[in-house]
């Protein structure tokens, strides 16, 4: 995070603005809204901030002072109550020297157009207020900011200014009747997802109220809270669905996995609880048992609580464990698929599980190994025409190729592993069954990865397309082990 989103009060409190240009004048109507104090020094004045200024005197607000003067120091410390400095001149070293001073007073420093002196950052705003969204990329990408502000003006409705003073007003009155934080969070959720939210957006305020008030006075307590399974796939948050964002947006405790990517854990909502319970071959600090009995005690406490699984939590993923423990407490519970590994990855690499030309069928099978072993049909695994996709795969990896080989497959079958699949830090070693596993130690490849074997392989080097940079394919590495 490059800079820390702050919502500033300004109200009643002193800017001081260096600059009387159209540049100024824009950051100046825009702290005006904010209801601050405006001291502005400049040697000339543009015809809006004189008509401002104008129209400030006339309406007795003295709430803007223009000082007609070149900046000096004692300019800073005029008004003992100034928090914040906006130096807006086409005097790049002026600016950068008024910086200096703001920032030796301990003030806040804003630099148009030059963050790198800047102390803040004035961001791209949709304002519904009291609701307001503040869109910043650091100064680097302005023209793309301006295009998200128009995305999000376009999906918030105007009328959401109005729901959002309608709760104000509401706000004590509900904090007064439900003392639990829980009970008040599933009691505003309701609102907003519900008729309320409907009649304030249509303007119908009046019996927006009425509603509200109705529901205060009826709704005495919650149900039992509800468990959501979430697939979180492959680790590329593009891959999410709709619904497992707005689940993960609505949970009050997230129980996660360690192939959930941190990106997409990041879309978890900022105030949940974050619980950790994930396991590595070989270490179980959590048990299986003791996830499924927290998922069960979070709930009975009233809570939205969210398992979010790398992949899918049906496939490899202990979902059904988790919903039987569930259904047997009586537990509310949805299960919301995520894209597999193996469809995820796989895709990513360029690598079509399925093919008419090469497999008619696809096996996705557990690959770890127990007590050093991997107990597998594998007579069945070398069938022709059929792609074997082996999840956990990396230990055992050696085992996997010559198992497949002892029983008929040939050791010239291309072979595939995916380190960090459909992530910016994805690596595709190619190779076959004799080639495969030196090439990737050699790497030194790390977990999470996916073994695919199988002649869909051979179409990598044609199909793949993604790439970190965008531009050409990285990361690649073939049984010659040249990159």
């Amino acid at each position: 995070m490059d800079y820390l989103p702050l919502f500033h009060n300004l109200r009643g409190r002193r800017v001081l603005v260096i600059g009387g240009g159209e540049i100024a004048l824009r950051k100046v109507r825009l702290v005006q809204e904010a209801s601050a104090l405006i001291t502005i020094v400049a040697k000339d004045f543009c015809p809006d901030l004189l008509e401002m200024d104008a129209r400030d005197t006339a309406d007795g607000c003295n709430g803007l002072e223009l000082i007609s003067a070149a900046y000096q120091h004692q300019h800073l410390l005029q008004h003992p109550d100034t928090v914040m400095v906006i130096a807006a001149t086409n005097d790049r070293d002026l600016n950068r020297l008024v910086s200096e001073h703001a920032q030796a007073a301990h003030m806040l420093a804003n630099v148009v157009d030059d963050p790198s002196f800047s102390t803040v950052i004035f961001p791209s705003i949709v304002d519904r207020s009291p609701i307001q969204v503040a869109i910043s990329s650091g100064g680097d990408a302005p023209v793309l900011v301006r295009l998200l502000r128009t995305r999000f003006e376009s999906l918030l409705p105007a009328g959401m200014a109005k729901l959002g003073a309608l709760a104000g007003s509401f706000r004590e009155r509900v904090k007064t009747k439900f003392a639990s934080g829980a009970d008040r969070k599933a009691f505003w959720e309701d609102v907003f997802y519900g008729p309320i939210a409907e009649q304030a957006y249509a303007n119908n305020l009046d019996e927006a109220e009425r509603l509200l008030a109705d529901k205060l006075a009826s709704t005495d307590s919650f149900k039992t809270g509800e468990v959501y399974l979430v697939g979180g796939g492959p680790g590329d948050p593009d891959l999410l669905t709709f619904k497992a964002l707005r689940l993960m947006q609505q949970a009050d405790i997230v129980l996660y996995d360690r192939l959930v990517s941190k990106e997409v854990l990041n879309l978890v909502r900022r105030d949940a609880t974050r619980i950790y319970v994930g396991k590595t071959a070989g270490d179980h600090p959590v048990t299986q048992d003791n996830i499924n009995q927290k998922l069960v005690d979070y709930a009975l406490e009233g809570n939205r609580v969210v398992r979010l699984k790398g992949g899918d939590p049906f496939i490899f993923g202990r979902g059904g464990e988790e919903i039987e423990t569930l259904a047997e407490q009586g537990i509310p519970f949805q299960v919301v698929p995520g894209i597999t590994a193996a469809s995820g990855c796989a895709s990513y690499a360029g690598i079509p599980l399925t093919h008419r030309d090469h497999a008619q069928s696809v096996r996705f099978i557990a690959g770890h190994l127990r007590s050093g072993k991997m107990d597998l049909n594998w007579p069945e695994l070398v069938q022709p025409n059929q792609t074997l996709v082996f999840y956990m795969g990396l230990n055992g990896m050696e085992t996997i190729c010559q198992q497949l080989k002892d029983h008929g497959l040939n050791p010239t079958t291309p072979a595939a592993l995916i380190e960090k699949g459909t992530s910016d830090r994805q690596q595709v070693f190619v190779g076959d069954l004799d080639t495969l596993p030196g090439i990737v130690r050699e790497a030194g490849a790390k977990a999470p990865t996916l073994i695919i074997v199988g002649s869909v392989v051979s179409l990598h080097n044609k199909l793949a397309w993604f790439s970190k940079s965008g531009s050409k394919l990285e990361g690649v590495i073939n049984k010659n082990n040249e990159v």
